[in-house]
């Protein structure tokens, strides 16, 4: 079985590495190698804190900053304390329950403990 990938844009299987880069003769379309590598497995993809460390699922983590909830009069306090964190896809990173209710947040407003 051949490690190298399928063409991104035709789908065919007769593509080959050039440099740096991967090419199908088919379509003539072009694409580096690392990006085929980070695209094989999105399951890897790394999710970090406010301070580039990287966060896992059930983690604890603390928030850096007040978050007002839109669409509410609640505002998530800074230095609330959140446990067992879990990571979804998105562009609010880390699921999480509080006393406040369950919340959607994104990484950059977290901080690892």
């Amino acid at each position: 079985m051949s490690t190298i990938p399928a063409c991104l844009q035709c789908a065919m299987e007769n593509t080959y590495p050039d440099g740096e880069n991967y090419v199908c003769p088919d379509c003539a379309h072009e694409w580096p190698m690392a990006a085929a590598a980070s695209a094989d497995d999105p399951d890897e993809r790394v999710v970090k804190d406010a301070n580039g460390n990287a966060l896992a699922d059930g983690d604890a983590v603390v928030l850096i900053k007040d978050l007002k909830v839109k669409g509410s009069s609640i505002t998530l306090k800074m230095g609330t304390k959140v446990k067992s964190i879990r990571l979804v896809g998105g562009d609010h990173e880390v699921d999480c329950k509080m006393d406040a209710g369950n919340f959607m947040l994104k990484a950059a407003y977290l901080k690892k403990v």
